[in-house]
């Protein structure tokens, strides 16, 4: 992989990460074009570098926050840091199940697999479009609803249906305030990706890998900044219900995957 190829597929890890447009999904139309022929070893490298630099986007974006959970978990009892650490925990186990028991299954769907991710585009269109038709509200997340949003993010694992666009949707489909549906949603995924790419590297599904270091560090470099942006931007355009353009962008992408790059 060269360096050119490794910044652009980390600036759309950094968009689409945040953006609600699938970073899985956009990260295998890049590989379409960009990494054919290239060993299943170091695509699986490049894409654990890209969500680590995305994941520590996050962690800058929220660190007030993720340090209020992270003292919430350790206080055991009836505050509201502790409460919104358990949902937090809560919206994790659904994902961490599949990913525990259905990892081979899953990974066999990141395989170059463009028309699944032009129909998962399409569907994660229509979630976007039903949300920026919702009415507003301002209700919190509850420990159901952060089971359903968790639900939400487990079936986001498939290649195209955007974590973020499918969470977020979901929160403000059950009535929850779109900033906090943002924020929960963005801060839920860290210690998915941490935990996933601890597992990668303890199974040493990495270890194979040729990538060189340069490019690996081209590619983080540009998904963090690209990350620190988009994270800030995407909270502002769900503020503002401009969901519906990115539910367009969606669907004329999904059907070009479908029909054209099938």
């Amino acid at each position: 992989m060269s360096i050119l190829e490794a910044v652009i597929l980390g600036i759309i890890q950094g968009l689409t990460e945040f953006l609600p447009v699938s970073s899985s999904g956009h990260l295998e139309l890049a590989k379409y074009f960009f990494e054919q022929g290239q060993l299943p070893e170091e695509s699986l490298l490049i894409t654990v570098v890209l969500h680590a630099a995305t994941a520590l986007s996050t962690i800058v974006i929220f660190r007030k926050d993720i340090a209020e959970i992270i003292a919430g978990l350790f206080k055991f009892k009836s505050n509201e840091e502790f409460k919104f650490s358990l949902k937090i925990v809560i919206s994790m186990v659904p994902a961490a199940f599949i990913g525990l028991f259905y990892n081979d299954a899953i990974e066999a769907l990141y395989d170059g697999q463009v028309r699944l991710v032009g129909f998962m585009l399409l569907i994660t269109g229509l979630l976007l479009f039903l949300a920026d038709r919702a009415k507003v509200s301002e209700k919190n997340v509850s420990f159901k609803s952060s089971l359903i949003i968790g639900i939400s993010q487990a079936i986001a694992i498939l290649p195209g249906i955007s974590r973020s666009g499918a969470t977020i949707s979901t929160a403000v489909l059950l009535g929850i305030d779109r900033e906090k549906a943002a924020r929960f949603s963005f801060l839920m995924v860290v210690p998915l990706i941490i935990g996933k790419m601890a597992k990668d590297i303890m199974d040493g599904a990495l270890t194979q890998a040729d990538t060189p270091v340069i490019a690996l560090s081209a590619g983080f470099i540009a998904a963090f900044v690209v990350g620190l942006l988009a994270c800030t931007w995407m909270i502002a355009i769900v503020k503002r219900s401009k969901l519906k353009y990115f539910a367009i962008y969606c669907f004329t992408v999904g059907l070009a995957a479908i029909f054209f790059l099938s």
